[in-house]
């Protein structure tokens, strides 16, 4: 992706990547299309108008949409058929996306029309874009899309901000979109030819939302490998078990790489290997490069999915000016992310359910190697760490429903001629919140390693432990007597979630 300083991403369509994705999403960067983008959206916008005056039936340019695909549309009532279609569809209902994925939805529409295969007039283009540099954000419900046809509903409400309609966020303030763009001193547009499908037919939302989740899940393996490890510290656990010898002899790649990555960051412990009156560790230690490897394997798979989604042209019908041809397919079709985001969101909670088993053991003095219940003295007076446990629980208990995969259904529309959907953006946001529930898991967990070390006479860490346990200390101080935990356990899960473990380790990543 080529760049212009540090500000300005120069969006063309081709080599976007999740890391490109997360900036402009975090606000840090703003966006301008190649000088070749805006030539292919000329070139085939004039196709658009060509076919248009010509009078011959084209998908979504001279006819009707869906089951009214059978319908002819004159090229006088263009523009309202265009007008239409974004205000009959903006019917998403429910909670508002996030500001940080709004940002992502709009920066992935744009550079699916920078490929310039969507005939769009780019000044609707520039427009949008316009908005994004501004902060002008369209207010999107995240309810009501299919993944079929693409995120209709909610990008009909992304849509409805460039024609003056709808509401908008300028400056953290939400009002009417007219007054939105009347404030930043943008215009609306009058949409034409298939500006208006252009707009919303793809899977700009479910690839949008869906990558945030992947960036948040890489950010929970991360976790899981340090709060993992400082956990194994409490317990004193048996580094044998991470022995290469042991997952070269399965040839599973993440295997390999969580069992190396867990010596490296337990390297000069004199915790480890300390415990006599046993020779091997429960699954929950034992098994974690089994465990969080195969997670690490699932969540490099989903990422193989959705790198390539973030430069695809999704819109129907598609337009090839090197023909002259509008051809009417299917890419809009959701199911390879819809499948990929299942799959991740099973993955990253398999890291939650691990967590709260090693949590629970910490806690309970009969699994712990003789550490205070619940990790408190004077217990009974002091409830300590019993109820962040409850919490972890909880937790995962959520995400064994949130995991259950949407991909697997499929609900028939516009009188059958849509019948088959694929759910992803269903998927896309049970995976975001999934990961928003591991990392508060893992959370829990650090803090409950952290506490137990605490507990227990003062030994050297490894050289990684050392820099987890340190970095837990800098913003959560040790529970002496009874505090609202639910403080601390925000702040933390925060600090995951904007990467600032995974900065602090630095040398201390897996590959």
């Amino acid at each position: 992706m080529e760049r212009s300083g540090n500000s300005i991403l120069i969006i063309n369509g081709h080599d976007l990547t999740s890391e490109d994705v997360y900036r402009v999403a975090a606000g840090k960067q703003k966006v301008r299309f190649s000088e070749e983008s805006v030539a292919k959206m000329q070139e085939s916008f004039k196709l658009v108008q060509k076919i248009a005056k010509s009078g011959k039936p084209t998908y979504g340019i001279s006819t009707g949409f869906g089951e009214m695909s059978k319908v002819y549309i004159s090229e006088d009532n263009n523009a309202e058929l265009q007008r239409n279609l974004i205000v009959s569809h903006a019917c998403a209902v429910g909670p508002v996306f996030s500001e940080t994925a709004t940002r992502a939805i709009m920066l992935l529409r744009l550079n699916t029309l920078a490929s310039g295969f969507s005939g769009i007039n780019p000044q609707v283009t520039l427009l949008l874009m316009d908005c994004l540099n501004a902060n002008v954000l369209p207010v999107i419900p995240q309810q009501g899309s299919l993944g079929a046809s693409g995120d209709l509903a909610n990008l009909a409400h992304m849509a409805l901000l460039l024609i003056g309609e709808g509401r908008a966020i300028s400056d953290g303030e939400e009002m009417s979109a007219a007054q939105a763009l009347q404030k930043n001193n943008l215009r609306a547009v009058q949409l034409s030819g298939k500006d208006g499908l252009a707009l919303i037919n793809g899977t700009t939302i479910m690839a949008a939302v869906g990558t945030l989740a992947l960036l948040s899940a890489q950010k929970c393996l991360r976790t899981a490998n340090a709060s993992a490890a400082l956990t194994f510290e409490a317990l004193r656990g048996f580094t044998s078990a991470y022995d290469q010898r042991i997952h070269a002899l399965r040839q599973q790649q993440g295997q390999i790489k969580v069992a190396r990555h867990m010596l490296q960051l337990l390297q000069g412990s004199e915790y480890a290997d300390t415990r006599l009156e046993d020779v091997q560790d429960p699954y929950t230690l034992r098994c974690i490069p089994q465990v969080h490897g195969a997670s690490l394997d699932a969540i490099h798979y989903v990422d193989s999915i959705i790198s390539p989604e973030l430069n695809a042209v999704t819109d129907n019908p598609l337009v090839f000016v090197d023909t002259g041809e509008v051809i009417s397919g299917g890419n809009f079709h959701g199911q390879p992310l819809a499948l990929a985001l299942d799959f991740l969101a099973i993955a990253t909670a398999e890291l939650a359910n691990i967590s709260e088993r090693r949590i629970e053991r910490l806690v309970n003095p009969q699994l712990s190697g003789g550490l205070p219940a619940f990790l408190v003295e004077s217990e009974g007076l002091n409830s300590g760490l019993m109820i962040p446990q409850y919490t972890a629980a909880s937790l995962v208990s959520e995400n064994k429903i949130l995991t259950h995969p949407a991909s697997v259904d499929s609900i028939p529309s516009s009188a059958n001629k849509e019948d088959h959907v694929s759910m992803g953006a269903i998927s896309a946001r049970k995976a975001f919140q999934v990961t928003e529930n591991v990392l508060h898991v893992l959370a829990i967990e650090l803090m409950s390693a952290a506490q137990a070390l605490d507990l227990q006479e003062k030994r050297k860490l490894g050289q990684g432990t050392q820099i987890i346990y340190d970095f837990v200390r800098e913003y959560i101080s040790f529970l002496d007597r009874d505090r609202v935990l639910s403080d601390d356990i925000i702040k933390l899960k925060e600090l995951l979630s904007q990467g600032l473990l995974s900065q602090t380790l630095g040398q201390f990543q897996e590959e």
